[in-house]
């Protein structure tokens, strides 16, 4: 029996996939428990027509990322934090990629996760710093910014 995959069924299919299993698993264990479904040619055209909008959806989040990432390139864009700072330019306390992210918002409206952020370290120094941000699997910006004295 041809069956599409609801759900991940390990050793047997993904979700999305279309496969033939022996009838007696497929009627007494897959389609009871809610895990495929029988594959007619409504159903398949129906799955079909699914993948092409979550394809659609895809580019339209990797367009929005992209565009994103060339205006976190713009040197306009670089972030100015200001920060208490001592002798030889070292901060009291550090800056952390929830500071960043929070100015990113204030300075330019970009609303941005702190987590898409990779700062291994936080900074801990005056002067100019570049971090990368993932902003889609496929898409890493990178961001500039200025840690000045208050």
């Amino acid at each position: 029996m041809r069956v599409i995959f609801l759900k991940d069924v390990k050793g047997k299919g993904k979700k999305g996939e279309i496969k033939n299993v022996a009838d007696g698993y497929a009627n007494n264990f897959l389609l009871k428990n809610g895990l495929a479904e029988e594959a007619t040619t409504s159903s398949v055209s129906a799955l079909k027509g699914q993948q092409k909008a979550e394809d659609k959806k895809a580019a339209e989040e990797l367009q929005v990322a992209q565009d994103l990432k060339a205006l976190l390139e713009k040197e306009e864009t670089a972030i100015t934090i200001p920060a208490k700072a001592g002798e030889d330019n070292r901060l009291f306390g550090s800056i952390t990629s929830k500071q960043v992210a929070e100015h990113l918002n204030k300075q330019h409206k970009v609303k941005l996760d702190k987590r898409k952020i990779n700062l291994p370290n936080p900074i801990r120094s005056l002067g100019y710093t570049r971090m990368e941000v993932r902003l889609h699997p496929e898409v890493t910006a990178t961001l500039t910014v200025h840690i000045v004295a208050e």
